[in-house]
């Protein structure tokens, strides 16, 4: 009994090594979230999503303290006019990166229940295709609106 006992405990601490293992190693790199004027009611947070892992993931929900709702954007070229729209996931690649930033992908705080002032810090929850999460704090930033780094490209 003490023996099938301890097989069955070495069993499940094996399976729980096997489920932790098979999350995707996520690193997030220079989050911050976007300073908007007082009573402005929305705002957006950027970040690098870096994928260490071999196994591709994606950044599929957020939420936040700060907004009632927390959706995932992307820019987009439709017909000449840039339009932001709603995405299901932002995929973050094997081995590679997923950029947030002004222009493109975004992390979208709608609703917001406070203002968002330069210099303060704010919770945001990433969850992740694999079951993962993080939780960061995040510094609020002013965001220049034409961001030298932004190039179209054709």
């Amino acid at each position: 009994m003490i023996k099938t006992l301890i097989g069955r405990v070495c069993l499940v601490g094996a399976l729980g090594l096997t489920a932790m293992s098979a999350s995707a190693e996520v690193t997030v790199e220079n989050p911050y979230a976007r300073a908007v004027p007082p009573g402005q009611m929305n705002s957006a947070s950027f970040m690098v999503l870096n994928n260490t892992d071999t196994k591709d993931v994606a950044l599929v929900a957020a939420s936040s303290s700060v907004a009632k709702v927390v959706e995932l954007h992307n820019h987009i070229n439709e017909d000449g006019v840039m339009k932001m729209r709603q995405v299901d996931s932002i995929a973050v690649p094997a081995l590679g990166k997923a950029s947030l930033q002004p222009g493109g992908y975004h992390v979208m705080l709608i609703g917001l229940t406070q203002d968002l002032m330069e210099g303060q810090k704010i919770d945001l929850k990433l969850e992740f295709s694999d079951g993962s999460s993080q939780a960061l704090t995040l510094p609020v930033q002013k965001v220049m609106a034409g961001m030298k780094s932004h190039k179209h490209h054709h």
